[in-house]
């Protein structure tokens, strides 16, 4: 396995259809935070086995076609290659490019309407890490995010598209059909948790993704199991919609926020486990929050609870350290210890001249 991955990267290197290819597949892969084209291909069989159990194979065909385009829009303009080459720039138009068709009525201008949507989500990925860069933070998935926000929104206003959200314009707060035990029958909703973060639903593809995060990293599989069964059993014991937590809808965010507190911008250890659960209730909070707020708009809130309590939970890093960081640590006090010599050094050089 790792002779075939030595020869694929240098294959990669070597040509440029191949070296596209990479990036594709690390993109798919990077939605999950990975930069793996083995997991990359193995989560897009996943997708393809999802959409086509759903029956709805055009959901999986806009993620490859937003996934490519994004790709090599990204070339066009000229952008980081060593970004470009991890995938970096291809996660978020495939999401865009699974939500078009998720969300809008199976048209031509449809395709024509991704397709813009996914260069759009490239321009927005490069105006938003532009910003985000001052606070040492990411994107992550919010180009998606508010690309499709604003497709979804516009679509209302063209009679050439139907919203197929199924969340009708209105005040929110009524309907909410509460259910669901504690039991076996909810370990396939853990699973299907993990295949929301790509909007399919289907345990088997999200065991699949599971796989193809353990090929990479067994701390980040690790992690958004903890994700899903925390946030699927905290939204059961509040007392959540039964038919949305069936689904594995109020998982998929904090999936997530679960990989990149946990697995990704921290060292795993005991103290960052109990400050990625916390960051689980707290997208799940979130979560409820923008559901309230984005009903009336009749658009779902995607992966914006996760954009959102990953940003709270990473921007006190800048002033204090909330889970153990030793070699920062380490720096700290060697600089303070280097302060303290320097300025004793000062004084005594003050004291000398002074007798002098």
């Amino acid at each position: 396995m790792a002779d075939i991955g030595r020869g694929w990267r240098h294959l990669a290197d070597r040509n440029p259809a191949a070296g596209f290819v990479d990036a594709c597949l690390r993109g798919a892969a990077q939605v999950v935070l990975q930069n793996n084209p083995l997991s990359g291909l193995l989560i897009l069989i996943a997708l393809a086995w999802g959409a086509f159990e759903n029956g709805t194979p055009r959901v999986f065909g806009g993620g490859v076609l937003g996934l490519v385009v994004g790709t090599a829009t990204a070339l066009a303009l000229r952008v980081d290659m060593s970004s470009w080459r991890k995938g970096l720039f291809g996660f978020s138009p495939l999401l865009t490019g699974l939500a078009v068709p998720t969300f809008l009525d199976q048209r031509p201008l449809m395709w024509l309407y991704l397709v813009l949507g996914a260069i759009g989500t490239v321009v927005v990925t490069l105006a938003l890490n532009a910003v985000f860069k001052r606070w040492n933070l990411t994107a992550y998935t919010f180009p998606f995010v508010l690309t499709t926000w604003f497709l979804l929104m516009a679509a209302y206003q063209f009679d050439r598209f139907t919203v197929l959200t199924k969340l009708t314009p209105k005040f929110p707060g009524e309907g909410s059909s509460a259910g669901g035990t504690f039991d076996w029958g909810l370990v396939p909703t853990f699973f299907k948790g993990v295949s929301q973060v790509y909007l399919i639903e289907s345990w088997v593809t999200g065991l699949l993704i599971l796989v193809a995060l353990l090929i990479n990293s067994r701390w980040s599989a690790l992690f958004a199991v903890i994700g899903a069964v925390g946030a699927t059993l905290l939204a059961l014991w509040f007392g959540a919609d039964g038919a949305s937590l069936d689904k594995g809808l109020f998982a998929f965010n904090a999936v997530l926020t679960a990989i990149v507190v946990g697995a990704v911008a921290h060292r795993p250890g005991a103290l960052v486990t109990v400050y990625t659960l916390f960051g689980i209730a707290l997208t799940l909070v979130v979560q409820m929050a923008l559901t309230t707020m984005l009903t009336p708009l009749g658009i779902p809130v995607l992966t914006g609870p996760f954009n959102i309590a990953t940003w709270l939970l990473l921007l006190p890093d800048r002033h204090f350290a909330p889970v153990p960081n030793h070699e920062r640590v380490k720096d700290s006090v060697l600089h303070t210890v280097r302060d303290s010599v320097h300025l004793r050094e000062k004084e005594g050089n003050r004291v000398r001249s002074e007798r002098g």
